[in-house]
């Protein structure tokens, strides 16, 4: 079954009419490419029966290369409402009750789409494509496991570029040359040395590192449409006075998320899993964030592993497990893994230890 014939067989599901979605990862996903992005309305329409888009006419010709779908198109003299009505009639979905929007799509585009759709339900993709992408088949788990050991061998050459005096940015930029060396693309480069590594979106920046740092390391490439997410920690010399202590303390968190992630289980039970663990430490105050979220096209995508979800994880999922705990003025430290959930728990992407590296000092 294709990915069209799966998202409808969704839509009757859940009695969804009309499912629009605007240039970007949904459609990426269902065709395996999007036309191209801007301020001009354009969107993927999928009735019950029939598909359509709402087209730019200046980006129909680039997109007509990679797709036979049909084109309602729109001229900037003209306005896109008579095509968009258009294409609402050529799929049965004029009338639709209840419609599912991209929650991603610009908004001018989904207030253009309601106007159009006075009478009908609104809601967004998490039941309907959202639902699909969130369970990966096989070739998805192939790239994604291909990108997390290529984000091992980047990581591998960012603690080789860990020396006295040598700045964050420095070492960056040895990441990214490692990434372009396998053919993909650098997506973030995080390295929080010292006190630094406090801030868990550190921006990194000039500061040299120094004998008794400790570095956090939050990397990400991307190639052949995926990408990957780590973070490791490294020390420059010798760990500063406490860090293995709350080491340990994130370790333990990271393997009670582990051991909780199950089939059938709300995601909010592993963040609970891994919050816990460190409140019950006693630094319940230090770790600021959601325990996780998933990784598919997107870096940052569903499922998401916090406190509140009641998200029903499924064989499939990916996402992340990565408690931390961050000490202003002294340093953070958090340990990243990425999981596909199998019936008998998570197997883990990365091949490389969560234990502290210690490079040269």
């Amino acid at each position: 079954m294709d990915r069209l014939e799966k998202l409808r067989a969704k839509m009757r599901d859940t009695g969804t009419g009309l499912v629009a979605l605007g240039p970007g990862p949904h459609v990426d996903w269902l065709l395996g490419f999007h036309p191209h992005p801007d301020e001009r309305p354009c969107l993927l329409l999928v009735g019950p029966e029939k598909e359509a888009f709402l087209m730019p006419a200046l980006n129909a010709e680039g997109s007509r290369e990679r797709t036979d779908i049909a084109f309602h198109e729109w001229a900037d003299a003209d306005g896109p409402v008579d095509a968009l009505n258009a294409a609402l009639a050529a799929t049965d979905a004029d009338r639709a009750r209840s419609v599912a929007i991209d929650e991603t799509m610009r908004a001018d585009f989904a207030l253009l789409l309601l106007d159009n759709l006075p009478n009908a339900r609104r809601s967004f993709t998490e039941d309907t494509i959202g639902a699909l992408r969130m369970r990966k088949d096989d070739t998805e788990y192939r790239h994604l496991k291909e990108n997390a050991l290529i984000n091992d061998r980047a990581m591998q050459a960012g603690f080789a570029a860990l020396k006295p005096g040598v700045t964050e940015l420095e070492v960056a930029a040895a990441i990214r040359a490692h990434f372009a060396s396998e053919g993909a693309q650098p997506q973030f480069t995080i390295v929080g040395s010292g006190p630094n590594g406090a801030f868990p979106h550190h921006a990194t920046g000039e500061r040299k590192l120094e004998v008794g740092d400790a570095i956090v390391i939050d990397i990400g490439g991307r190639k052949d449409g995926f990408p990957s997410d780590m973070t490791r920690m490294a020390a420059l010399g010798h760990a500063p006075e406490g860090y293995a202590e709350v080491h340990a303390i994130v370790e333990a968190a990271v393997q009670a998320g582990l051991a909780a992630a199950k089939p059938g289980v709300e995601a909010r039970t592993i963040d609970a899993a891994a919050r816990d663990l460190i409140t019950e430490a006693g630094y319940g105050e230090y770790f600021v964030h959601r325990t996780g979220h998933g990784l598919g096209i997107e870096v940052h995508e569903p499922p998401y592993i916090t406190a509140t979800s009641e998200t029903l994880l499924d064989e499939g999922m990916v996402f992340s497990i990565e408690p931390g705990i961050y000490l202003p003025g002294r340093f953070g430290l958090r340990l990243e893994e990425i999981v596909i959930l199998r019936a008998d728990g998570p197997e883990i992407f990365s091949e490389l230890p969560r234990a502290l590296h210690i490079a040269d000092g």
